[in-house]
């Protein structure tokens, strides 16, 4: 999988569209929240877990291409890289999982 098909999936969702609140760093949100952070498409970042315990999981099954998210990784945001260890199919999943908390999260009036 490479970046075009990851940032595909991302925004093929409910309601998700592409932003750069930075300059270089894609994301795909939902309403007003991110749900990928897509970057280069080397990587992703995604919500893994209510917290960083429930997100650990993904550390310890793929040590050298899972790793928390700086800054947001307290929170269950852990970055996967893309063409690693990690087979496509997980990542995607991830991604699908990452939305729909972001979904369940935001508020009745944002959701698709």
């Amino acid at each position: 999988m490479n970046g075009a098909e990851l940032l595909g999936h991302c925004l093929a969702k409910p309601g998700a569209w592409q932003d750069e609140p930075w300059e270089g760093d894609v994301v795909a949100k939902v309403g007003s929240k991110i749900f990928a952070f897509v970057g280069t498409g080397e990587a992703v970042g995604v919500k893994c877990g209510r917290n960083r315990d429930e997100a650990d999981e993904w550390l310890r099954r793929y040590p050298e291409d899972a790793r928390a998210s700086a800054y947001i990784g307290r929170y269950g945001w852990n970055s996967l890289t893309v063409g690693g260890a990690i087979p496509d199919d997980e990542i995607l999943e991830a991604v699908d999982a990452s939305y729909e908390a972001v979904v369940a999260a935001l508020p009745k009036r944002e959701r698709p």
